[in-house]
């Protein structure tokens, strides 16, 4: 929502979601300016060409640029203590970013995702869901198409389906989703954020518009999220493994009762049927219910889902060792989810970029599941220092010496799991290429143990 009376507005940082939001700007009839950290020639085609007709700051964020515009539209990684914006702050110049922007703009119900973990997992599953039972989903938001961009198109969704994360609930403004998930928390970002209190506040933003006709959607089983559901206006309903949750966990299925509806979902056939995916299903489907899927097409589309790829992904099979690529484990939540969906005598590949996790609290898991571990990239020390004294820890050069090793490392019977707990920015681009070069080196191993023709 833009502030009445501004006319002027300069956004902090390009990119995906940089981009769709000067786009929107635009539509909306403000004069755009674009400060980006970044030298000129580092800018993408794309990018040059958005801008070549723009007031353009490259190399940096200055306050004689940015202060003297109406409204500040800072890109989701942009640090939210710069200086500038301080100084921005203390003229009463307005800081608002793209969920704020967002709202007042909508017309289709919300739903929002967020939680240290599975975010990916359950915004597409719901988004599966809702196409299969009918409706025309929406799916985006810190994945894929900014919500900006949608709502600079035209309309040709009725719901919208968006995994936000605490990057961009810090300036959520106004926006109100119709129906909120909360899936977990554990530390992440603490880089970013400071504090694990901070951290949980930003999360704890997706309740905050919310009204009393409404729904708020929690992991149970998390005593951490179950703290926040003080203040919370929206209709509360849970899930987890214990029998008090309206969508509760019971081997392969999920058991529902909610408002008088009860029914269950078996997993038993599906990609869905691990520890972490049964809570990732249970969460989807108590959203979808509220608006309106039935049964027998939740079903369907429980069957036909496919996880998006670096979760937990069986990659290989070789020699009786399983490789898995989970990738998208960038913090210390999210290891421990994936080792504790590996067999004992795993071997884990982890390492990258630290987020000031505290890998301490893995050690009796590690203990209990983990045979080796390979460490990769700047985190190497953290690691050895935290677990050495448990398990064997040593060091690979780069992915294809990681793999090499926990080959010739593993057994039959046992798993080479790739489970970072840490960023990926050390060495690659992103998780994705990250999960890639895992692949990729997989899939060598097994081109190379192929028995010869002849």
């Amino acid at each position: 929502m833009i502030p009445a009376g501004v006319k002027n507005a300069v956004i902090l940082g390009l990119g995906i979601s940089g981009m769709a939001a000067l786009r929107f700007l635009q539509d909306q009839g403000l004069n755009v300016a674009v400060s980006e950290f970044r030298p000129q020639e580092k800018l993408s085609p794309q990018e040059q060409a958005l801008v070549q007709d723009l007031d353009l700051e490259t190399g940096g964020h200055s306050e004689d640029f940015i202060l003297t515009r109406d409204m500040i539209v800072p890109g989701p990684g942009i640090p939210l203590d710069l200086p500038v914006l301080q100084a921005a702050r203390s003229a009463e110049i307005p800081i608002i970013g793209e969920l704020g922007l967002a709202a007042g703009n909508i017309s289709v119900p919300v739903i929002g995702v967020t939680g240290s973990n599975g975010k990916t997992t359950v915004t597409g599953l719901i988004g599966s869901l809702l196409s299969d039972c009918g409706y025309h989903p929406f799916v985006g938001g810190n994945i894929g198409t900014p919500l900006l961009q949608a709502l600079s198109g035209p309309v040709d969704y009725d719901v919208l389906v968006l995994e936000l994360s605490s990057f961009q609930l810090d300036l959520s403004g106004a926006f109100r989703p119709d129906i909120a998930l909360l899936l977990n928390l554990s530390p992440d970002h603490l880089d970013r954020h400071g504090t694990m209190d901070r951290y949980v506040r930003a999360k704890q933003r997706i309740f905050s518009k919310q009204r009393s006709d409404d729904y708020a959607i929690l992991g149970g089983d998390d005593p951490l999220v179950m703290q926040q559901t003080s203040g919370i206006k929206a209709a509360v309903a849970t899930f987890g493994h214990d029998r008090s949750h309206q969508a509760c966990i019971v081997g392969d299925r999920i058991s529902l009762d909610w408002r008088g509806r009860q029914s269950e979902f078996s997993l038993t056939a599906t990609t869905l049927n691990s520890k972490v995916n049964r809570l990732n299903a249970a969460a989807a489907i108590l959203a979808v219910l509220q608006l309106g899927a039935s049964d027998s097409c939740i079903r369907k589309g429980l069957a036909s889902f496919v996880p998006a790829e670096h979760r937990m992904t069986q990659v290989a099979e070789l020699n009786g060792v399983v490789f898995i690529n989970d990738s998208k484990a960038t913090n210390v939540g999210a290891m421990a989810a994936a080792l504790e969906s590996c067999p004992p005598g795993t071997v884990l590949i982890a390492g990258g970029r630290d987020k000031q996790g505290d890998f301490t609290g893995l050690r009796e898991l590690i203990k209990k599941n983990v045979a080796h571990m390979i460490c990769i990239g700047e985190a190497t020390n953290l690691l050895q220092e935290t677990f050495g004294d448990l398990v064997e820890v040593e060091s690979a050069r780069d992915m294809q010496a990681a793999v090499a090793r926990g080959a010739a490392l593993a057994g039959p019977g046992q798993t080479v799991l790739l489970a970072p707990g840490c960023a990926s920015y050390d060495m690659f681009a992103d998780y994705g290429a990250r999960g890639r070069a895992f692949t990729r080196a997989v899939h060598a191993l097994v081109k190379t143990n192929e028995p010869a023709s002849f």
